[in-house]
């Protein structure tokens, strides 16, 4: 199973967003925190609800709150699906 990419997360996270919010996503966001990007824990847990239907992982929702940043989230969902096979 391939993992998740920072271009697949910055398409989960505008989906879950919608068109006006979520900040720019272009640039570099890998340690820019969640809150800094406009995300509150709504819409995150929604990404992480997406990230869990498209890739088959599942995540603990401590865990996903405990990801503050796009790096943290990336390294919980690769790690969820890596011991997922």
């Amino acid at each position: 199973m391939a993992g998740l990419t920072l271009d697949g997360l910055r398409t989960i996270l505008v989906a879950c967003a919608g068109e006006d919010d979520g900040g720019n996503l272009a640039r570099d966001i890998l340690d820019t925190t969640f809150e800094d990007l406009g995300y509150d824990s709504l819409a995150l847990m929604e990404s992480a609800a997406r990230i869990e239907r498209d890739l088959g992982v599942t995540l603990d929702d401590e865990d996903v709150n405990d990801a503050l940043t796009p790096r943290m989230l990336l390294s919980l969902v690769n790690g969820a699906a890596a011991e997922a096979v």
